[in-house]
């Protein structure tokens, strides 16, 4: 027999691993062609922990459970306080844990995985589903199924110990003489361009995704202490409401840092509601003044008061930085991957480069909260950064996951050293735009 393909896609894999810890699926038995019957489950999934079990209905609805004791056929209750049941609603996981952990599983011989006595797929020896909410779990059976019992797949899958990679796909030094000399290297940056002394930067993103933040975060590590000067925090519509360029300064009193960070309005996935697109390009060119006030029904037009009408190489943006939630990647929804479609083709146009700013790396996998030095030993990150180039449109040496600082109080020395080294690939990718620029100005010149 062949190898068996999963029905169970790679996000919805993706989801239910990032639950879980450091694992991976391993695809043990398929209704489909193994048959549906109580024996076939049990003769490749038995003594088999955890498992995975999904099914997959005629409506298109996935649900299932975990179990991390082994199946039998004793006819039993098992204990397992682990144990919980699931479903996916537009990609996102909906967990039903064991409210009676001593009846979290029942070993039945004529049927696939019976959780507690509330959900068994491949019921009696039959593609159907038997479900009955609040015996040891509570879900709604239309929430979870549809109230569509009959099953076109039933998959179990055994839970193995993964995506910690031997060696890390980037080397990174995790040392203060690293955050210093970071530091360093940014404080003491010059533009190619003379008539530039600050690169600006723009940072794009989902509502919440971390753009604010982004910005306090760097303020904090040159401060010395956890710091919040732009308004940041959770909420569904953007908090930030003006375009608003913040400069770094090295220290308290030091001197403004060779960088401007610019702070959008969230982008929403509907129309009408957020940035607007045709705004991103007013702040492209350099035609917005700081501290406009955004409005989402009224994008910014030449006779709009403070209009820049003739915007020098200083008042342009040098690279665009799009900031996206890790834990969110696998939900994005497909109007905002539309819109950010759009505005990327804006940024190639104009010749920006382009990053990615992978946010809230340690809520998506929990190898990385442990210790965020792990962050390119995670296949699971690995696997997101992977997507988001996709998705973005751009190579993954240009997507940077860091970490924004949220409710610490103390500074963490593994937590500087990524935010410093994502501004510091931002000035790399500011240079190429400057080059680009002296490249096209000569070749102009040499024209005329």
């Amino acid at each position: 027999m062949g190898t068996l393909n999963p029905l169970l896609s790679r996000n919805q894999q993706r989801t239910i691993c990032s639950q879980l810890g450091n694992v991976k699926l391993k695809l043990l038995y398929k209704a489909s062609v193994h048959g549906f019957t109580g024996a076939a489950f049990h003769q490749r999934c038995d003594k088999q922990a955890p498992t995975v079990s999904v099914g997959y209905n005629t409506t298109g609805y996935v649900f299932g459970g975990y179990a991390s004791q082994p199946f039998s056929q004793t006819g039993q209750w098992v204990n397992d306080n682990q144990a919980f049941l699931f479903s996916f609603t537009g990609g996102k996981l909906q967990k039903y844990p064991c409210t009676n952990a001593p009846h979290a599983l029942l070993m039945d011989g004529n049927s696939g995985p019976y959780f507690g006595n509330a959900l068994a797929l491949v019921h009696s020896n039959q593609p159907v589903t038997h479900s009955a909410p609040g015996n040891y779990y509570n879900f709604t059976a239309a929430e979870m199924h549809g109230n569509d019992l009959k099953l076109t797949e039933c998959e179990v899958y055994q839970v193995e110990e993964s995506t910690e990679l031997e060696k890390p796909w980037r080397t990174v030094v995790w040392e203060s003489g690293k955050r210093t000399e970071l530091m360093d290297t940014i404080k003491t940056y010059k533009p190619t361009v003379s008539s530039v002394s600050q690169a600006r930067v723009l940072l794009i993103g989902q509502v919440g995704a971390g753009k604010s933040s982004f910005f306090n975060s760097i303020n904090s590590v040159f401060r010395g202490h956890v710091t919040s000067q732009a308004i940041a925090g959770s909420s569904s519509t953007s908090l930030t409401t003006q375009f608003r360029s913040y400069s770094v300064k090295a220290g308290r009193e030091g001197k403004p840092l060779p960088i401007i960070l610019c702070d959008t309005m969230g982008l929403e996935d509907n129309k009408g509601a957020g940035l607007d697109v045709e705004d991103i390009s007013s702040i492209l060119k350099g035609h917005m003044p700081n501290c406009y006030q955004f409005n989402p029904a009224a994008p910014l037009h030449a006779e709009s008061h403070g209009f820049r009408k003739s915007p020098a190489v200083k008042d342009k943006i040098h690279c665009v930085t799009y900031v996206i939630d890790a834990s969110k990647v696998s939900i994005m929804p497909p109007k905002l991957e539309e819109k950010m479609e759009v505005i990327r083709r804006k940024v190639n146009l104009l010749g920006i480069p382009q990053l990615v700013l992978l946010t809230k790396v340690d809520e998506a996998c929990p190898l990385v909260k442990d210790d965020l030095r792990n962050i390119y030993k995670s296949g699971y990150i690995k696997d997101l950064m992977q997507d988001v180039s996709v998705r973005v449109g751009v190579p993954l040496s240009c997507v940077i996951p860091v970490k924004n600082y949220s409710g610490e109080l103390e500074l963490d020395l593994n937590c500087d050293i990524l935010l410093l080294s994502a501004v510091v690939q931002m000035l790399r990718f500011v240079d190429n735009y400057f080059d680009d620029l002296s490249d096209r100005l000569s070749s102009t010149e040499s024209h005329d």
